[in-house]
């Protein structure tokens, strides 16, 4: 068997407060049969997720170089943050940061390690270990590792790398199993590699690692079973991803199909095949500015307010309220200015940068922006009725119906889906973007817009999936922001 010079780190860690108490895991993997050769978790006491992650990926590092310190190592993290930071190819900022990604930098060259981010639901071994180290900090104790995960003897790695047989014991068991793996990847082991054990994470094949494809599949295979035994709480589906907050009030429809998107009926919400991870938009509709809480008309082609004082404390608290809950991977903003500051609120807490999309701008108003609802009744009775009656229709003075912002909306929707496919966004935009991407996820008529209510700084969630279906979930009390 060719000999394999390349191990897995997948690290994570996590932070319940953010900052709050804190806790971080970290895994060794053999790349071809996902066995565990080392597993690192700790309570760090009161930090934030990204110092945890970042302690997390030091235990993790350290643990590979322990047992092959020439081996090339594959990190595969769901940080965006750390793995772009250590990657190079975003800058370190924060000053809590830069200490521990230099002390990861300087634990293998650099030449030696490559990191890859991956979804959180592929990283559930290193985010199992974070969360039995912060529930050990919970009781006043320190993680200790299961029997079942039995702390690898480093002298065994050696005398694996010298020659020595590795030991053999009972199908499944962990220590003989992760002795095997360690000499075949110093190039001393012979013969097939099966028993593999683990949690989720064994990368797929594509070149990436030099090995025998049949017996790789083999160890996929029981990787897998293994995989489904212990992994009973779940599939890391939407209700994990999406779930921003732990509201108590929230109205789930989850699996509902995307006519809209597939032109015909939709599959059955959860009969359909894994079509991989979804393209998942967490949708933020801006905080007051001082025409919100007077209802009027304030779309594209009014004058653009910022964000009231309230507005300000409602993006301060949604942003703190998103960071703790530590999903968000990319933002993206409508261009308007309110959009643009929550979203920078937002941004400067997660430590990521804002994208601006035209497409995610609201409704133009046309002679209605700044007016009330009863001013236009007053003013423009016909043109609001005819405006109520049928999407088609366009208010006063050259604005945007809502046929033709669903137009620009569902182009913008089917852009940003195949741009993050796999990822968490956070899209901060307004009513009426969001109300049709929620109508056009649920398949709804046009008129229930009108049958939708949004509050400022409120969220919901919509996950798009391979094949047309899509996930809604709504978050609709912001009374925490208040």
């Amino acid at each position: 068997m060719t000999a394999i010079t390349e191990v897995v780190v997948e690290a994570d860690g996590g932070s319940r407060g953010n900052p709050g108490p804190a806790g971080y895991g970290a895994v060794v993997l053999d790349p071809v049969t996902g066995e565990t050769l080392a597993e690192r978790a700790e309570y760090i006491g009161v930090a934030t997720n990204n110092v945890a992650e970042y302690k997390g990926l030091v235990a993790g590092l350290t643990a590979a170089r322990e047992l092959f310190p020439d081996a090339k190592v594959h990190v595969r993290m769901d940080s965006k943050l750390v793995v772009e930071q250590m990657s190079g190819r975003w800058k370190i900022k924060h000053p809590d940061m830069k200490p521990l990604a230099a002390e990861a930098a300087r634990i293998f060259p650099a030449r030696q390690v490559r990191y890859e981010w991956i979804p959180r639901e592929k990283n559930k071994h290193a985010d199992r270990l974070a969360n039995e180290a912060m529930d050990a900090g919970k009781r006043g104790k320190q993680w200790e590792p299961s029997a079942s995960s039995a702390a690898l003897d480093v002298s065994a790695a050696r005398n694996a790398a010298r020659g020595a047989a590795a030991p053999a014991g009972p199908p499944g068991d962990a220590a003989a199993g992760a002795a095997r793996a360690r000499a075949a990847l110093t190039g001393a082991a012979s013969g097939t590699r099966t028993g593999a054990r683990g949690d989720e994470g064994a990368p797929a094949d594509g070149g990436l690692f030099s090995a025998d494809v049949t017996v790789a599949a083999r160890a996929r295979a029981s990787l897998a079973a293994a995989t489904a035994e212990r992994e009973s709480a779940g599939s890391g589906d939407f209700e994990a991803e999406a779930g921003v907050l732990g509201h108590q009030h929230e109205a789930a429809v989850s699996g509902a199909g995307s006519t809209a998107r597939t032109g015909g009926a939709a599959a059955p919400g959860w009969g359909a095949p894994d079509m991989g991870a979804p393209a998942t938009f967490v949708l933020l509709r801006h905080g007051e500015t001082a025409l919100t809480p007077e209802k009027r008309f304030s779309g594209s082609g009014g004058s653009d307010p910022e964000l009231s004082a309230a507005g300000t404390r409602q993006a301060e608290a949604v942003a703190a309220a998103l960071s703790a809950r530590g999903t968000i991977q990319e933002i993206v903003s409508s261009p308007l200015r309110r959009c643009r500051q929550t979203a920078e609120t937002v941004a400067a807490r997660l430590g990521l940068d804002v994208r601006v999309d035209e497409g995610l701008r609201e409704t133009d108003f046309g002679a209605w922006e700044g007016l009330t609802f009863a001013e236009v009744r007053e003013r423009y009775a016909e043109d609001l009725d005819a405006w109520l009656a049928s999407p088609k229709a366009a208010p006063t003075g050259g604005g945007e119906s809502f046929a033709t912002t669903a137009r620009r909306v569902s182009a913008t929707r089917d852009r940003l889906t195949a741009a993050y496919a796999g990822r968490t966004v956070l899209l901060v935009t307004h009513v009426t973007p969001i109300k049709t991407l929620v109508r056009l996820a649920l398949g709804a008529p046009p008129e229930s817009l009108f049958r939708m209510e949004l509050s400022a700084a409120s969220l919901s969630a919509v996950a798009y999936y391979a094949d047309g279906n899509a996930s809604v979930r709504l978050l609709n009390d912001t009374s925490h922001l208040r």
